[in-house]
């Protein structure tokens, strides 16, 4: 059973912002029937804003990190707050945990540049990290380093891990998720745009569009079906693509 079993949402916050997302016009009532569920829709669908609120409820940083990294101050994130997470309701089987990492792509490079200003006074912390600076490895080997190093047991809220990842180190990713949720140690959140990844065994997936946020398959997503499809005939796709710009 996962750690984090229901996310709910009593009402939507009178903002602009959110009640322009339509995923979120229903309301928010899921079951999180696995280890690994996955987010998929496109940019703006909700997806992002949803992990977000989920990982400040469970007193993670959002600029990334886990509890320890618990002050929301510095780069982009000074006195940010996520609007939806005090709306939130999170339903824990059989007890809340509070260990755990919240990731997200878009700020990794601020997160690596924190973890080198505490090392600054005790080197020791880039053993979580695979023993060396994150900026001194390539975007790949960091965000590997930190899910090798740093994934051991937990709630892991991750927001599009595949964006430095090449196709054969998303495998690897996939191998360190199967690990931990054969484990029973560890649950995974993640939004992804990533075809290979929503192939998890097992996974649950829930799509955000305007219809509101629906369970899936893969084979049922766009991004499966539409990958797949350029991939069997990408020259259809392309002179298509040409002619319209022509």
């Amino acid at each position: 059973m996962p750690f984090l079993s229901e996310i709910s949402l009593r009402s939507l916050p009178d903002t602009n912002y959110l009640q322009s997302i339509p995923s979120f016009k229903d309301g928010i009532q899921l079951r999180l029937k696995s280890n690994v569920t996955f987010f998929v829709g496109e940019n703006g669908s909700g997806k992002s804003t949803l992990l977000e609120g989920i990982a400040e409820r469970c007193g993670f940083s959002l600029r990334g990190g886990n509890r320890n990294h618990n002050l929301n101050t510095g780069y982009a994130f000074e006195g940010y707050e996520s609007a939806l997470a005090n709306q939130l309701d999170l339903s824990w089987t059989p007890r809340r945990i509070n260990n755990g990492f919240f990731m997200r792509a878009e700020s990794f490079f601020n997160f690596a540049s924190y973890i080198d200003e505490l090392a600054i006074e005790d080197s020791r912390i880039l053993n979580a990290y695979g023993g060396r600076s994150l900026h001194k490895q390539s975007h790949g080997e960091s965000f590997l380093s930190l899910f090798n190093n740093q994934f051991e047991s937990g709630i892991y809220i991750l927001d599009e891990p595949e964006a430095a990842l090449s196709p054969s180190r998303i495998l690897a990713f996939m191998s360190v998720i199967h690990e931990l949720d054969q484990s029973g140690r560890a649950q995974f959140l993640i939004a992804t745009h990533s075809p290979m990844l929503i192939c998890y065994p097992g996974a649950t997936i829930y799509e955000f569009d305007e219809r509101g946020i629906n369970e899936t398959t893969y084979q049922d997503t766009e991004h499966f079906s539409l990958t797949k499809s350029f991939l069997n005939n990408p020259a259809l796709y392309l002179r298509h693509l040409m002619n319209d710009l022509d």
